[in-house]
């Protein structure tokens, strides 16, 4: 006889279905009893392989048909989903039970019976959905939530063409001000939560990602280039896909933010990136945008610049219409990823190349994704990773924050005479002096690339030591490393370029690490619940730059000139004070290193039914080396505490589904200053090395910074009330915040007493900066049908900001023009708003053309006019209709100025008589060509503004006898569809940094890149 050995295999698990390991067991049979068993298998598989065709169609109560559904034959692999009505088709062996499962709704098992048509109607799972606001370190139930807190899930966010994270929230959140400070693709964009608190310490709130706290520094260069100006730094937030975004919970008040401690007084911003969830899916998506400029300036053609007296070159050039293009943008994002009760996986890959409306402007992103857990030891412990990589490039225009009347190109396109050609007879570009430059020129023999390189990620593990009782380690990982190289050739006119030509080289790398440990505790003690959380946070941030210049090249190659120093007769570089030229190869390096070392725990109390009474207790301790010995560690407590006035007998339930109260103080901190400025530090800088490489001249020790043992921690104290209510049996719902935040002991660069080693020397100032105000948010179901639904969601915020205690006044809002030098608009002083309007106020022409000054011919305060808005608001429509949806989104900011450095220095009579071209306006205003065009009220106007931001239509396409797509959607989108504003720039969403003695500025136009509009047509496909 023969022995045959068999062994039961595992099954694989799907989603929902948990199959239990089968015990591998060896099953010994002769050949006779083999042979029988197998006709008896052969005629039972005749049998059972009479399938039955089922189809049927899933929904709820509320929304109809269910898409995306997993439906599985139980105890089997074999399964299927819904489409995008909830209907399905799947044949299954006679008497077998189907399993239905989806995400937010219980799971249901259905016996099939004899019968061919099976619909299901599935029930909200009402505790999946109350876990959906993530705090940190943890996840709260919604209703639970003691803090000011607002999540966006990924229907929430900006559609069409979007290269940032903080473009997704645009709109969306009260208190929440988001400014694109250009038209840049990945320019940069200033983020406000509940107003500006701080002056040098940043007012970006602290972005954490996955987990991983980001340090908020720069990942690639910015540049201050001779002839050009100032250049800003990209957006670092650029290199994170926002296809890769699951949801956005933002942290406002200090109750919820307290637990980040030294890095929470603007605010957190906890992104989560997507995973994968139920049965293997590939998704794939592409769009196609055209952007064009919204508005161009109301410049003087050829023809009006002739009637008008100018100076006639005897052609007829629009310099707009030669720089300004349609712009496309492409954008391909692939993924791949399931999950199930024991773990789950995704990966990703995104190409997003996006042409700015500028010529040659462009950016570049790959990025790769992955997230993944898995469950071991009966799922008592869990890995899991998260990583993002990306690789941007950027190509540059010489657009700057600071050059000046010569301009840059924004500034020469602006002012070139439209009767000038463009290229000579011969075909070589018309350059005529430095002072006027070509903009066709400035572009063609220039050269601006960035490449950066950036990845993010961690490991985490998370170990049930009891019921209750979980530990957690996280490694988190933060690095980049990018080259910016720019290149003037020679033959542009410019000054300071022309004859020389000049090529600046400058790396930027970064490196933090993150390491924390912490415990979770959560028991339930009748009708007291604890969650408590304790936990130790090491994080260090490494970053090194290191910068050449070189100019006299004997060649007009830009190529060869960034990539061949040795063919540069002279070679420069920039530090504090100087700009220096020697040898022929420079360099300037520089390396610091900071660590922020942390203690922090928090207790979350629920008392009586439902936890109607809850309670939340929260304490970080911070220790960073950006301080001296004798402040190293701040100390951040808050406390919180919410009523559920829902619950108690006298509140009507019939009138009410949800009506809570909370009430919150804490103080959370701001480190967010440069490095190594506690005490005296010394370095190498200003080094050469030889032509011939043999040897290093010049350079040495120099003192970067004075002892400063006593720099302490920048704290904001912030007191919240709030109200969460519901009615209309949950059509209608909202809140209502009122805050008040105080900084105190403010960051602050002064002026040191000389002789010494270094200009200036950080102080806490004894002053205090305030922000309050009120914050409502109201979501409405005006329609709940299933065939068609309406649903509105209204946010608004009104915030005053005050600067009190400040001794001394501080100028900034640098402005730059033809006799300008020295000349700023903004002034922080007692009693005024941060960065308030400090101008001489303007009453028109006298006979004479020269400006009339009123109230004296020096500058004074407004009244508190200001570059920071009292009101924003949002408004978003979402429309359902059958397989079509349309999504509209207004937002709206309101009572600030603006101030137009733009007009100050281009727009002006003397400008025109010079030979510029001028706004239409300027001609026969009175003013005289000898009038000095000072800084005045003139140049001031009001920025209110309502913006369509954002308008899509989409169409999901029937699936239902496609076996291979489950789901397909085509849409269309249109961004920056319409302003409304009397502002009479180019757009009123602008911010120009202009800076004085590193106290920042806002508000301020000056040649910003133009904000564009975008139509945007794409489709998303899941197989």
């Amino acid at each position: 006889m023969m022995n045959l050995s068999f062994h039961v295999l595992r099954q694989h698990e799907l989603p929902g279905l948990r199959i239990p390991r089968a015990k591998t067991r060896p099953f010994y049979f002769n050949l006779s009893i083999f042979a029988l068993l197998f006709a008896i298998v052969g005629i039972g598989g005749e049998v059972l392989a009479q399938d039955v065709n089922v189809s049927g169609k899933v929904t709820d109560a509320k929304t109809g048909g269910i898409p995306g559904v997993t439906i599985t034959v139980k105890g089997t692999t074999k399964g299927t989903n819904t489409d995008v009505e909830g209907n399905y088709q799947i044949s299954v062996p006679g008497n077998a039970t189907l399993t239905f499962s989806a995400i937010g709704y219980e799971t249901k098992d259905v016996q099939v019976g004899n019968k061919s048509v099976v619909d299901v109607v599935l029930s909200e799972d009402v505790k999946a959905l109350e876990e959906v606001v993530v705090v940190g370190y943890g996840t709260v139930k919604k209703k639970d939530a003691t803090g000011a807190v607002s999540a966006l899930g990924s229907k929430d966010f900006q559609k069409g063409i979007v290269t940032s994270p903080e473009q997704l929230m645009q709109g969306r959140v009260a208190g929440v001000q988001i400014t694109q400070s250009s038209g840049e693709p990945g320019g940069g964009i200033n983020v406000r939560i509940r107003g500006t608190s701080s002056v040098l310490g940043g007012n970006n709130p602290l972005f954490v990602i996955d987990g991983v706290p980001l340090s908020g520094d720069n990942t690639s260069s910015g540049g201050d280039n001779q002839g050009v100006g100032r250049q800003p730094a990209k957006n670092p937030l650029n290199f994170l896909n926002p296809d890769d975004i699951a949801s956005m919970d933002i942290l406002k008040d200090a109750s919820a933010t307290a637990i980040y401690g030294s890095r929470g007084a603007n605010g957190v911003v906890l992104i989560t990136t997507k995973r994968g969830k139920g049965k293997g899916t590939l998704d794939y998506g592409y769009s196609l945008g055209f952007s064009k400029i919204t508005k161009k300036y109301d410049l003087l053609n050829a023809s009006e610049y002739r009637a008008a007296g100018g100076q006639d070159q005897k052609s007829d050039t629009d310099w707009q219409d030669e720089l300004f293009r349609t712009a496309l943008t492409h954008q391909h994002n692939l993924s791949y990823g399931a999950g199930d009760a024991s773990g789950n996986y995704r990966f990703s890959l995104g190409y997003l190349n996006q042409d700015g409306i500028v010529k040659t402007s462009n950016v570049k992103r790959y990025s790769v994704g992955f997230a993944g857990t898995k469950k071991f030891i009966n799922d008592k412990l869990t890995i899991g990773s998260n990583l993002n990589f990306a690789n941007t490039l950027d190509t540059g225009v010489p657009i700057s924050e600071n050059i000046g009347f010569e301009g840059d190109l924004m500034g020469s396109i602006l002012k070139a005479n439209p009767t000038r050609a463009v290229y000579n007879a011969d075909g070589s570009l018309n350059q005529i002096t430095t002072t006027e430059p070509n903009p066709v020129a400035f572009v063609n023999l220039s050269k601006d690339k960035s490449n950066t390189l950036r990845a993010l990620g961690n490991i985490n593990a998370e170990l049930e030591i009891v019921k209750g009782l979980k530990f957690k380690t996280v490694l988190g990982f933060d690095k980049s490393m990018s080259t910016r190289k720019q290149a003037y050739s020679r033959d542009l006119v410019v000054s300071g370029i022309q004859n020389i030509g000049r090529v600046y080289i400058r790396d930027v790398e970064a490196n933090n690490q993150l390491w924390e440990n912490y415990f979770t505790y959560d028991k339930e003690f009748g009708n007291v619940s604890l969650n408590a959380l304790l936990g130790y946070s090491y994080q260090s941030f490494e970053q090194g730059s290191k910068n050449v210049a070189a100019a006299n090249f004997r060649t007009n190659n830009l190529d060869l000139m960034v990539n061949n120093l040795g063919i540069a007769g002279t070679t420069e570089i920039k530090d504090a004070t100087s700009l220096k030229s020697v040898g022929s190869v420079v360099q300037n390096s520089s390396y610091t290193k900071d660590e922020l070392q942390s203690y922090f725990g928090r207790v979350n109390l629920g008392f009586g039914n439902n936890s109607k009474y809850l309670f939340t207790g929260t304490l970080r301790i911070d220790g960073s080396s950006k301080f001296g010995g004798n402040n190293k560690y701040g100390y951040f407590p808050s406390g919180a505490f919410k009523w559920k006035l829902v619950e108690e007998e006298f509140i009507p339930k019939a009138a009410f589904t949800d009506l809570a109260v909370r009430i919150g103080y804490g103080v959370t901190g701001n480190q967010a200053i440069p490095h190594n400025v506690y005490d005296r530090r010394d370095r190498y800088s200003d080094y050469v090395i030889n032509q011939a490489g043999d040897g290093i001249t010049g350079g040495g020790l120099n003192a970067v910074a004075f002892n400063n043992p006593d720099l302490k921690w920048e704290s904001t104290a912030a007191f919240n009330f709030g109200i969460d209510f519901s009615i209309l049996k949950g059509r209608l719902g909202g809140s209502l915040d009122l805050y008040q935040k105080n900084t105190k002991d403010l960051l602050f660069k002064v002026v040191a007493a000389q002789p010494a080693p270094n200009p200036f020397v950080y102080r806490n100032l004894d002053t205090d900066i305030q922000n309050k105000g009120v914050e409502l948010s109201l979501n409405a179901a005006i329609i709940d049908g299933k065939k068609f639904s309406w649903e509105v969601l209204l946010n608004a915020s009104y915030n005053k900001n005050m600067v009190k205690n400040l001794i001394g006044t501080y100028d900034t809002g640098e402005i730059n023009g033809q006799g300008l030098s020295g000349a700023f608009a903004q002034r922080l002083a007692e009693g005024q708003p941060l960065f308030a309007y400090f101008l001489r106020e303007f009453g028109g022409f006298d006979e004479n053309g020269n400006s009339i000054y009123p109230n004296g011919d020096f500058q004074q305060f407004l009244g508190g006019k200001s570059p920071l808005p009292k009101v924003t608001a949002g408004l978003t429509n979402n429309f359902h209709y059958g397989s079509f949806d349309l999504n509209f989104v207004f937002n709206g900011v309101f009572g600030h100025y603006i101030y137009s450095n733009t007009a100050n220095a281009f727009f002006t009579q003397g400008s025109f008589a010079n030979g510029r071209n001028v706004t239409k306006n300027v001609i026969g205003n009175g003013e005289g060509a000898l009038n000095a065009p000072d800084v005045s009220t003139r140049f001031l106007q009001k920025g209110d503004f309502v913006r369509l931001q954002n308008l899509t239509l989409g169409y999901r396409l029937p699936m239902k006898a496609n076996k291979v797509v489950s789901s397909a959607r085509v849409f269309i989108t249109g961004q920056n569809l319409l302003t409304f504003t009397k502002y009479d720039g180019q757009d009123p969403e602008v911010s120009t940094n202009k800076s004085l003695n590193d106290i920042p500025s806002f508000g301020i136009d000056y040649t910003a890149y133009p904000r564009a509009r975008t139509w945007t047509i794409g489709v998303n496909v899941s197989f």
